[in-house]
């Protein structure tokens, strides 16, 4: 009678060994996890400016803030820092990034052709679930805006434009989106700072909305790009 411990056949490893492994997987995937929930909620305090542009971030004491060990706290920051949020300066830790307005500009001129070749992509590939589960989040954030819920109102405007990004079939397209729309994510954000602006982006949604229903690329594109372009332009008080 085989004795536990003993190689296992075909494994080349004890059944110990094995244990020990699936051990180690489940710590390091729920270390991944934990880091990626505490870059979200780090992501959420830069989007609403509690953390300001500028900002340091000492380890020591986010830990203690957010009872966390060091270790998924520094995996958070790498996280953030990929995407744009964070700066990490050596010797000297890490910082909120700060982006001056010609960078935010030159970022939603590239994001808003990304937007607008999405939207005529989408126009044919969206399936009609899709549009309706895109109209279905359009009453959603109407409804946050009804509350002023501004943090679920700006989750829920993201997951449209997420929505239709993702409706183009295109895995490097929804990537490239990804990353360069969280570096956008706290002035995006700010597409709710003023009751006029905020009614203005609501306005608009339903027009892409409406043209993505009907099917109208070329007109959908064309309006997303400018889409992307207006909240920022009535924040700076431009034409």
């Amino acid at each position: 009678m085989a004795q536990q411990g003993k190689h296992t056949v075909g494994s080349g490893k004890t059944a110990i060994e094995e244990q020990e492994e699936r051990h180690e997987d489940r710590q390091e995937a729920a270390g991944e996890l934990l880091s990626e929930q505490l870059a979200e909620q780090l992501r959420n305090q830069i989007v609403t400016d509690e953390l300001k542009p500028g900002t340091p971030l000492r380890e020591r004491t986010l830990a203690e803030q957010l009872q966390v060990s060091r270790t998924p706290l520094r995996d958070a920051l790498k996280i953030l820092a990929a995407d744009g949020l964070v700066k990490l300066l050596p010797n000297r830790g890490a910082v909120v990034a700060e982006l001056t307005p010609q960078q935010i500009e030159e970022k939603l001129d590239v994001l808003g052709v990304i937007e607008e070749f999405a939207a005529v992509r989408a126009c044919q590939f969206a399936t009609d679930q899709e549009v309706a589960e895109l109209r279905a989040l359009h009453h959603e954030m109407l409804a946050a805006y009804e509350r002023r819920d501004r943090i679920s109102y700006f989750h829920l405007n993201q997951r449209i434009h997420r929505g239709i990004v993702q409706a183009a079939r295109n895995d490097t397209l929804a990537e490239v989106h990804g990353q360069l729309n969280r570096q956008l994510y706290r002035y995006r954000y700010q597409g709710s700072v003023s009751s006029e602006i905020w009614h203005t982006a609501i306005d608009e949604h339903q027009v892409i909305i409406d043209l993505l229903s009907r099917r109208q690329a070329q007109e959908l594109g064309q309006y997303l790009r400018r889409h992307v372009h207006r909240t920022w332009e009535q924040l700076l008080g431009t034409p």
